[in-house]
C-alpha cells in the first residue's frame, strides 16, 4: 500500500512538472485552477462584504443595520420598497475584475474545467453564512434550445452539479424549462428586460415544487430580472421559498 501511495505522489509530482498549470486569475503557477493568494484575496472571509440579504448588493460601509426580510438579514431600500419574488440570494463574489474572468473563460471560452471551482468557491460562502437555511432541491437557470445549441452546454447547469453534491442537496436539472428563447438580457436596455424574459419559464413538476424551498443556481446575477421571473414562476406553482446561488453579482452602477 505505501509502495502505491509513494508511485501516486511520485506520479502526481511528475505530471505537475511536465505539465505546469497556471492559475486562471494572476497566471502564477499553480497546482490548482485558483492559486491560494488569488482565493484568499478575492474569495476569502477576509474579502467578504455586507450585502443585501434579498438580493446580495452591497450595502454602503458603515451604514446602520436596516429593517430586516424573511431571511432574517438587512435589506438594501430598493429591497425594502419593491420585494422580489424570491426569498435570498447567496454569492461568492461580485462580477468585476479580475473575477469575472472566471465566468467569461468558463461561459465563453469552454473551459469546463472551472466550473467545479465556482461551484466549490459558491458552497464556501453559502456555508459561511452563520443560520442559512439549505433548499430542499436545487435547479440551474435553463438556456433556451437555440443557445444551448449554439454554446453545447449550460454553464448554471455545470456548476450546479458539483455544488449540489457540495451542499449535498438534490438537483432537478429540468424542474424548469425555457419555454422560449429570448434574447440575452445583457443585449437589451434595462427598460426592456422585463419584458424580454417574461412569460419565459415553465415548471415540469409541480409536484416537486409545491411547498418546498427551491434553489436556483446560476453563473452571474446582473439585474436581477431573469431570477424574479423564475422565482415567481416557482412561487405560482406553489413553491414556499426560493433561493438564489449565484457565483458572481454584478454590482449596481
Amino acid at each position: 500500500m505505501q509502495g502505491k501511495l509513494m508511485a501516486a505522489r511520485w506520479g502526481r509530482a511528475l505530471l505537475d512538472r511536465l505539465l505546469p498549470n497556471a492559475c486562471a486569475l494572476c497566471g502564477g503557477d499553480s497546482s490548482e485552477a485558483l492559486c491560494a493568494g488569488c482565493e484568499a484575496q478575492f474569495f476569502g472571509p477576509a474579502a467578504a462584504i455586507a450585502r443585501c440579504v434579498c438580493c446580495a448588493n452591497p450595502l454602503p460601509s458603515g451604514a446602520p443595520p436596516g429593517e430586516t426580510g424573511p431571511a432574517a438579514g438587512p435589506l438594501c431600500g430598493v429591497c425594502l420598497r419593491h420585494p422580489p419574488a424570491f426569498e435570498r440570494t447567496l454569492v461568492a463574489a461580485d462580477y468585476v475584475l479580475p473575477v469575472d474572468q472566471l465566468v467569461l473563460q468558463l461561459k465563453f471560452g469552454h473551459r469546463l474545467a472551472l466550473a467545479p471551482l465556482c461551484a466549490r468557491l459558491l458552497r464556501d460562502a453559502v456555508l459561511r453564512q452563520q443560520g442559512v437555511a439549505l433548499p430542499a432541491l436545487l435547479c440551474p437557470v435553463p438556456l433556451g434550445p437555440r443557445r444551448l445549441a449554439e454554446r453545447g452546454y449550460n454553464q448554471a447547469l455545470e456548476i450546479a452539479r458539483p455544488l449540489a453534491r457540495g451542499l449535498d442537496i438534490a438537483l432537478h436539472a429540468r424542474l424548469v424549462q425555457r419555454v422560449r428563447d429570448t434574447a440575452a438580457q445583457s443585449s437589451v436596455t434595462p427598460a426592456e428586460r422585463q419584458a424580454n424574459i417574461a412569460g419565459a419559464f415553465a415548471i415540469a413538476d409541480a409536484a416537486l415544487v409545491t411547498g418546498r424551498h427551491i434553489g436556483v443556481v446560476d453563473d452571474v446575477m446582473t439585474s436581477g430580472r431573469t431570477l424574479n421571473e423564475l422565482a415567481a414562476t416557482l412561487k405560482r406553482h406553489g413553491a414556499a421559498r426560493v433561493s438564489n446561488l449565484v457565483f458572481a453579482r454584478t454590482p449596481p452602477h
